[in-house]
């Protein structure tokens, strides 16, 4: 899976993440709010709520607001029930007040994603994809997709029915670290989308870019 990590504390973020890798989850871990927002491929995020640029309530206020459906943990030393109650009302899908164990910070990500997954399944015509078991079907059969191909799928999923332009997919796969970005154009990756899951599922927009449509 595919993760946002917000945390500007180097000693519980390296350990944070270090457990979550552990698990094979990939973790995009951000020190300021404003490289949060420049994220634009992620499964799951969470969220640390005072950061030296901002708040992280904020971001998820504005993500929310923006049409970003991906479940959100907040993880925060606020142990007021306001302000849990504050971060439910904000968007998240679960609070979790530091200090916590790692393994129960787990076990909050295995069960909000469950939760979500019915909320990640795009259906476009004869296409199904979810994106939480990241698994894709045409017209009930499965489809076989790259790691690539996921990433600008990803991308284009997480605000259905906005254009991307070819820079911001771009910076998507580097930031999940697709090494093949800087040698493949975008345009075929999409080509090859299209062929998969069929034409009508990603539209162009001359001068513009990308937007996954449904």
């Amino acid at each position: 899976m595919q993760m946002l990590y917000l945390e500007d504390d180097i000693d519980l973020g390296q350990a944070v993440v270090d457990h979550l890798e552990a698990e094979g989850h990939a973790v995009h871990w951000c020190k300021r709010v404003a490289q949060a927002r420049q994220a634009s491929a992620f499964d799951l995020a969470l969220l640390d709520l005072h950061l030296p640029d901002g708040e992280g309530l904020t971001l998820l206020r504005d993500w929310r607001a923006e049409g970003v459906r991906q479940p959100v943990i907040v993880l925060t030393a606020r142990d007021q029930v306001s302000d849990r109650i504050r971060g439910l009302k904000a968007g998240a899908d679960d609070y979790l007040v530091k200090p916590f164990d790692l393994d129960e910070l787990l076990a909050r990500v295995d069960a909000v994603c469950r939760r979500s997954s019915t909320a990640r399944r795009l259906v476009i015509g004869a296409v199904v994809v979810d994106l939480a078991t990241r698994q894709a079907e045409h017209n009930g059969e499965r489809i076989e997709l790259t790691a690539m191909e996921w990433a600008v799928l990803l991308c284009l999923s997480r605000h259905q029915g906005r254009i991307y332009s070819r820079p911001d997919i771009e910076s998507a796969l580097n930031r999940n670290g697709i090494a093949e970005a800087a040698s493949n154009s975008i345009e075929v990756i999409v080509s090859r989308l299209r062929k998969k899951l069929g034409s009508a599922v990603i539209s162009t927009h001359r001068g513009l870019g990308y937007r996954l449509d449904g």
